[in-house]
Protein backbone atom coordinates (compact mmCIF):
# COMPACT_ATOMS: atom_id res chain seq x y z
CA UNK A 1 0.00 0.00 0.00
CA UNK A 2 1.11 3.88 -0.15
CA UNK A 3 -0.24 6.52 1.59
CA UNK A 4 -0.23 9.66 -0.18
CA UNK A 5 -0.93 13.20 0.79
CA UNK A 6 -4.20 13.18 -0.90
CA UNK A 7 -2.89 12.24 -4.61
CA UNK A 8 -4.09 8.52 -5.43
CA UNK A 9 -0.86 7.18 -6.39
CA UNK A 10 -0.27 5.45 -9.58
CA UNK A 11 2.67 3.10 -8.25
CA UNK A 12 4.70 0.69 -10.35
CA UNK A 13 3.52 2.08 -13.87
CA UNK A 14 6.73 4.42 -14.07
CA UNK A 15 9.10 1.82 -12.38
CA UNK A 16 11.85 -0.37 -13.34
CA UNK A 17 10.61 -3.58 -11.64
CA UNK A 18 13.37 -6.27 -11.66
CA UNK A 19 11.57 -9.74 -12.41
CA UNK A 20 13.18 -12.65 -10.48
CA UNK A 21 11.56 -16.33 -11.61
CA UNK A 22 11.83 -18.22 -8.00
CA UNK A 23 12.34 -21.89 -7.54
CA UNK A 24 9.91 -23.93 -5.42
CA UNK A 25 11.12 -24.52 -2.34
CA UNK A 26 10.91 -27.48 -0.96
CA UNK A 27 12.85 -28.33 2.19
CA UNK A 28 13.31 -26.47 5.58
CA UNK A 29 15.65 -23.50 5.70
CA UNK A 30 17.51 -21.86 8.81
CA UNK A 31 15.13 -24.11 10.91
CA UNK A 32 12.60 -21.54 10.28
CA UNK A 33 9.78 -23.96 8.28
CA UNK A 34 9.63 -23.74 4.66
CA UNK A 35 6.42 -23.07 3.29
CA UNK A 36 4.53 -26.60 2.28
CA UNK A 37 2.05 -25.84 -0.14
CA UNK A 38 -1.98 -26.45 1.23
CA UNK A 39 -5.58 -26.27 0.44
CA UNK A 40 -6.92 -23.00 1.03
CA UNK A 41 -8.41 -24.09 4.57
CA UNK A 42 -5.49 -25.30 5.89
CA UNK A 43 -3.53 -23.89 8.56
CA UNK A 44 -0.03 -24.34 9.90
CA UNK A 45 1.31 -23.50 13.38
CA UNK A 46 3.70 -20.52 13.79
CA UNK A 47 7.24 -22.00 12.64
CA UNK A 48 9.54 -21.90 15.88
CA UNK A 49 12.17 -19.48 15.54
CA UNK A 50 15.67 -20.18 14.16
CA UNK A 51 18.15 -20.67 15.89
CA UNK A 52 19.84 -16.74 17.45
CA UNK A 53 16.01 -15.43 16.73
CA UNK A 54 13.60 -14.70 19.24
CA UNK A 55 9.71 -13.96 18.71
CA UNK A 56 8.46 -10.61 19.74
CA UNK A 57 5.34 -11.39 18.41
CA UNK A 58 2.58 -13.79 16.71
CA UNK A 59 -0.97 -14.46 15.89
CA UNK A 60 -1.92 -18.02 14.24
CA UNK A 61 -5.65 -16.58 14.43
CA UNK A 62 -7.15 -19.48 16.31
CA UNK A 63 -10.45 -19.44 17.58
CA UNK A 64 -14.39 -19.84 16.35
CA UNK A 65 -15.77 -19.21 13.05
CA UNK A 66 -16.97 -15.47 12.59
CA UNK A 67 -14.65 -14.30 15.96
CA UNK A 68 -12.81 -10.92 15.68
CA UNK A 69 -9.41 -10.33 15.61
CA UNK A 70 -8.10 -10.17 19.52
CA UNK A 71 -7.91 -6.21 19.92
CA UNK A 72 -5.10 -6.30 22.66
CA UNK A 73 -2.81 -7.25 19.97
CA UNK A 74 -4.78 -5.78 16.66
CA UNK A 75 -7.06 -2.47 15.78
CA UNK A 76 -9.21 -2.04 13.36
CA UNK A 77 -8.73 0.97 11.14
CA UNK A 78 -12.27 1.51 10.16
CA UNK A 79 -14.12 4.63 7.51
CA UNK A 80 -12.35 5.88 4.53
CA UNK A 81 -9.41 7.47 5.86
CA UNK A 82 -7.80 8.20 9.49
CA UNK A 83 -9.64 11.01 11.16
CA UNK A 84 -7.91 14.32 9.87
CA UNK A 85 -5.64 12.34 7.26
CA UNK A 86 -6.20 12.08 4.11
CA UNK A 87 -9.24 11.02 2.11
CA UNK A 88 -9.60 7.36 1.17
CA UNK A 89 -6.82 6.34 2.81
CA UNK A 90 -4.72 8.47 0.77
CA UNK A 91 -4.82 6.14 -2.02
CA UNK A 92 -8.16 6.62 -3.82
CA UNK A 93 -9.68 3.35 -3.02
CA UNK A 94 -13.34 3.75 -2.74
CA UNK A 95 -14.10 0.99 -0.41
CA UNK A 96 -15.45 1.94 3.29
CA UNK A 97 -13.33 -0.22 5.73
CA UNK A 98 -15.06 -1.86 8.71
CA UNK A 99 -14.97 -3.76 12.19
CA UNK A 100 -17.80 -6.17 10.88
CA UNK A 101 -17.03 -9.85 11.07
CA UNK A 102 -18.90 -9.79 7.28
CA UNK A 103 -15.36 -7.70 6.56
CA UNK A 104 -12.75 -9.27 8.80
CA UNK A 105 -13.23 -12.23 11.04
CA UNK A 106 -11.54 -15.75 11.94
CA UNK A 107 -12.74 -18.86 9.67
CA UNK A 108 -12.46 -21.19 11.88
CA UNK A 109 -9.64 -22.72 10.57
CA UNK A 110 -6.85 -21.13 11.70
CA UNK A 111 -7.18 -18.28 9.43
CA UNK A 112 -7.90 -14.74 9.23
CA UNK A 113 -9.86 -13.58 6.60
CA UNK A 114 -10.54 -10.01 5.08
CA UNK A 115 -13.84 -10.27 2.99
CA UNK A 116 -14.41 -7.12 0.29
CA UNK A 117 -18.17 -6.74 -0.03
CA UNK A 118 -20.74 -4.94 -2.24
CA UNK A 119 -23.93 -3.98 -1.31
CA UNK A 120 -26.96 -3.37 -3.26
CA UNK A 121 -26.64 -0.33 -4.35
CA UNK A 122 -22.96 -0.91 -5.67
CA UNK A 123 -20.87 0.34 -2.28
CA UNK A 124 -17.82 -1.77 -1.79
CA UNK A 125 -16.71 -2.48 2.13
CA UNK A 126 -13.80 -4.52 3.48
CA UNK A 127 -11.66 -4.45 6.25
CA UNK A 128 -8.22 -3.21 7.62
CA UNK A 129 -6.25 -4.07 10.72
CA UNK A 130 -3.17 -2.78 12.27
CA UNK A 131 -1.09 -4.05 15.18
CA UNK A 132 -1.63 -2.05 18.59
CA UNK A 133 2.41 -2.13 18.61
CA UNK A 134 4.19 0.24 16.94
CA UNK A 135 7.72 -0.27 17.91
CA UNK A 136 9.14 -2.97 15.40
CA UNK A 137 12.64 -2.60 14.32
CA UNK A 138 16.04 -3.63 14.71
CA UNK A 139 17.75 -4.05 17.69
CA UNK A 140 21.31 -1.95 17.44
CA UNK A 141 23.00 -3.81 15.22
CA UNK A 142 20.62 -6.82 14.80
CA UNK A 143 18.32 -7.88 12.37
CA UNK A 144 14.40 -7.79 12.36
CA UNK A 145 12.11 -10.20 10.26
CA UNK A 146 8.31 -9.77 9.77
CA UNK A 147 6.42 -12.42 8.16
CA UNK A 148 2.82 -14.20 7.07
CA UNK A 149 1.31 -16.82 5.10
CA UNK A 150 -1.27 -15.58 3.08
CA UNK A 151 -2.95 -16.49 0.43
CA UNK A 152 -4.62 -13.66 -1.53
CA UNK A 153 -8.21 -13.76 -2.49
CA UNK A 154 -8.68 -16.38 -5.00
CA UNK A 155 -10.32 -14.82 -8.11
CA UNK A 156 -8.66 -14.14 -11.22
CA UNK A 157 -9.61 -12.45 -14.56
CA UNK A 158 -12.09 -9.67 -15.29
CA UNK A 159 -13.76 -11.07 -11.54
CA UNK A 160 -10.53 -9.77 -9.99
CA UNK A 161 -10.76 -6.08 -11.27
CA UNK A 162 -9.81 -3.65 -8.55
CA UNK A 163 -8.70 -6.07 -5.72
CA UNK A 164 -5.72 -4.88 -3.96
CA UNK A 165 -4.83 -6.84 -0.93
CA UNK A 166 -1.51 -6.44 1.08
CA UNK A 167 0.60 -7.19 4.05
CA UNK A 168 2.76 -3.84 4.86
CA UNK A 169 4.28 -1.96 7.20
CA UNK A 170 4.60 2.31 7.97
CA UNK A 171 6.47 3.97 10.30
CA UNK A 172 4.81 5.07 13.60
CA UNK A 173 5.46 8.60 13.58
CA UNK A 174 2.88 8.24 10.64
CA UNK A 175 0.11 7.57 13.82
CA UNK A 176 -1.36 11.05 15.00
CA UNK A 177 0.14 12.99 11.95
CA UNK A 178 -0.90 11.63 8.67
CA UNK A 179 0.71 14.03 6.97
CA UNK A 180 3.95 13.02 7.25
CA UNK A 181 4.42 10.33 4.10
CA UNK A 182 6.54 9.36 2.90
CA UNK A 183 9.80 10.55 4.93
CA UNK A 184 8.45 8.41 8.02
CA UNK A 185 8.90 4.97 5.64
CA UNK A 186 6.57 2.36 4.43
CA UNK A 187 7.40 -1.33 3.71
CA UNK A 188 5.35 -2.68 1.50
CA UNK A 189 5.86 -6.78 2.22
CA UNK A 190 3.67 -7.87 -0.05
CA UNK A 191 1.18 -6.53 -2.74
CA UNK A 192 -1.39 -7.59 -5.69
CA UNK A 193 -4.01 -6.64 -7.92
CA UNK A 194 -6.31 -7.73 -10.58
CA UNK A 195 -5.80 -11.21 -9.42
CA UNK A 196 -2.07 -10.71 -11.43
CA UNK A 197 0.11 -13.96 -10.49
CA UNK A 198 2.52 -11.25 -9.39
CA UNK A 199 3.85 -9.24 -6.13
CA UNK A 200 5.35 -6.43 -5.59
CA UNK A 201 7.58 -5.69 -2.63
CA UNK A 202 8.27 -1.81 -1.90
CA UNK A 203 10.14 1.16 0.55
CA UNK A 204 8.87 4.38 0.40
CA UNK A 205 10.79 7.18 1.91
CA UNK A 206 11.94 10.92 1.29
CA UNK A 207 9.65 13.60 -0.57
CA UNK A 208 6.69 12.83 -2.72
CA UNK A 209 6.37 13.16 -6.05
CA UNK A 210 9.78 12.17 -6.59
CA UNK A 211 12.27 12.68 -4.31
CA UNK A 212 15.20 10.23 -3.41
CA UNK A 213 13.09 7.13 -3.31
CA UNK A 214 11.28 7.93 -6.39
CA UNK A 215 7.87 9.00 -5.73
CA UNK A 216 5.02 7.71 -5.54
CA UNK A 217 6.74 4.66 -7.03
CA UNK A 218 9.24 3.96 -4.92
CA UNK A 219 11.70 1.58 -4.20
CA UNK A 220 10.03 -1.52 -5.16
CA UNK A 221 10.64 -5.24 -6.91
CA UNK A 222 8.20 -7.81 -8.05
CA UNK A 223 7.93 -11.62 -8.64
CA UNK A 224 5.93 -14.66 -9.34
CA UNK A 225 4.49 -17.34 -7.56
CA UNK A 226 5.60 -20.71 -7.96
CA UNK A 227 4.08 -24.25 -7.23
CA UNK A 228 0.99 -23.03 -7.16
CA UNK A 229 -0.52 -19.04 -7.73
CA UNK A 230 -0.35 -16.41 -5.33
CA UNK A 231 -4.14 -16.78 -5.37
CA UNK A 232 -4.57 -20.74 -5.52
CA UNK A 233 -2.44 -21.65 -2.00
CA UNK A 234 -0.42 -19.95 0.34
CA UNK A 235 3.27 -18.86 0.52
CA UNK A 236 4.95 -17.09 2.88
CA UNK A 237 6.40 -13.47 2.45
CA UNK A 238 9.04 -11.86 4.69
CA UNK A 239 10.75 -8.69 5.09
CA UNK A 240 14.51 -8.71 6.94
CA UNK A 241 15.48 -5.57 8.14
CA UNK A 242 19.41 -5.89 8.49
CA UNK A 243 21.29 -3.77 11.01
CA UNK A 244 24.53 -5.58 11.74
CA UNK A 245 26.79 -4.84 8.86
CA UNK A 246 27.94 -1.42 7.90
CA UNK A 247 25.39 -0.36 5.14
CA UNK A 248 22.33 -1.35 6.70
CA UNK A 249 19.65 -3.69 4.34
CA UNK A 250 16.05 -4.34 4.01
CA UNK A 251 15.41 -7.54 1.72
CA UNK A 252 11.95 -8.97 0.46
CA UNK A 253 11.64 -12.46 0.02
CA UNK A 254 8.58 -14.65 -1.28
CA UNK A 255 8.76 -18.40 0.17
CA UNK A 256 12.43 -18.00 1.66
CA UNK A 257 13.71 -16.46 -1.57
CA UNK A 258 14.85 -12.97 -1.34
CA UNK A 259 13.80 -11.27 -4.85
CA UNK A 260 14.45 -7.54 -3.73
CA UNK A 261 16.78 -5.49 -1.22
CA UNK A 262 16.99 -1.94 -0.68
CA UNK A 263 20.25 -0.71 0.87
CA UNK A 264 21.19 2.05 2.69
CA UNK A 265 23.39 3.86 0.63
CA UNK A 266 21.17 3.64 -1.95
CA UNK A 267 19.66 7.08 -0.61
CA UNK A 268 20.80 9.61 1.33
CA UNK A 269 21.93 9.69 5.18
CA UNK A 270 19.16 12.12 6.15
CA UNK A 271 16.38 10.41 3.95
CA UNK A 272 17.15 6.74 5.35
CA UNK A 273 17.42 8.01 8.75
CA UNK A 274 13.63 9.78 8.95
CA UNK A 275 12.31 6.50 7.32
CA UNK A 276 13.85 4.15 9.62
CA UNK A 277 14.80 5.51 13.05
CA UNK A 278 11.65 4.36 14.64
CA UNK A 279 9.01 1.62 15.11
CA UNK A 280 7.01 0.46 12.49
CA UNK A 281 3.14 -1.04 13.03
CA UNK A 282 2.07 -4.21 11.03
CA UNK A 283 -0.98 -3.49 8.66
CA UNK A 284 -3.52 -6.10 6.68
CA UNK A 285 -5.69 -5.26 4.30
CA UNK A 286 -7.91 -5.53 0.89
CA UNK A 287 -8.51 -2.43 -0.46
CA UNK A 288 -10.80 -2.01 -3.23
CA UNK A 289 -9.54 0.46 -6.46
CA UNK A 290 -7.41 3.26 -6.36
CA UNK A 291 -3.54 4.09 -7.69
CA UNK A 292 -2.36 1.00 -7.74
CA UNK A 293 -4.96 -1.06 -9.55
CA UNK A 294 -5.45 1.81 -12.02
CA UNK A 295 -2.09 1.35 -12.93
CA UNK A 296 -3.30 -2.06 -13.81
CA UNK A 297 -6.15 -1.54 -15.47
CA UNK A 298 -8.42 -0.01 -13.43
CA UNK A 299 -10.37 -0.38 -10.47
CA UNK A 300 -13.64 -2.77 -9.56
CA UNK A 301 -16.91 -2.50 -12.21
CA UNK A 302 -19.99 -4.43 -12.52
CA UNK A 303 -17.84 -7.33 -13.77
CA UNK A 304 -15.85 -7.54 -10.61
CA UNK A 305 -17.03 -10.41 -8.09
CA UNK A 306 -17.13 -9.45 -4.63
CA UNK A 307 -16.73 -11.88 -1.22
CA UNK A 308 -13.62 -13.30 -2.52
CA UNK A 309 -11.11 -13.42 1.03
CA UNK A 310 -7.12 -12.88 1.80
CA UNK A 311 -6.23 -15.51 4.11
CA UNK A 312 -3.96 -15.18 6.54
CA UNK A 313 -2.87 -18.09 8.30
CA UNK A 314 0.06 -16.39 10.73
CA UNK A 315 2.01 -13.35 11.58
CA UNK A 316 5.38 -13.27 13.72
CA UNK A 317 8.07 -10.77 14.19
CA UNK A 318 10.91 -11.90 15.42
CA UNK A 319 14.26 -10.43 16.36
CA UNK A 320 18.32 -11.48 16.61
CA UNK A 321 21.18 -9.64 18.31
Amino acid sequence: MNVTSGTPRSPHARRRLRRTLVALAGALALGAGALTLTSPSASASVPPPPSGWTQVFADDFDGPEGSGVDTGDWQYATGTGYPGGPANWGTGEIETMTSSPDNVSLDGNGNLRITPRRDGAGNWTSGRIETARDDFQPPAGGKLRVEARIQVPNVTGDAAKGYWPAFWMLGAPYRGDYWNWPAVGELDIMENTQGMNTVFATMHCGTSPGGPCNETSGIGGETTCQGTTCQAGFHTYRMEWDRSSDVEEIRFSLDDDTFHTVREDQVDAATWSNATDHGFFVILNVAMGGGFPDAFGGGPDAGTEPGHSMLVDYVQVLTAS
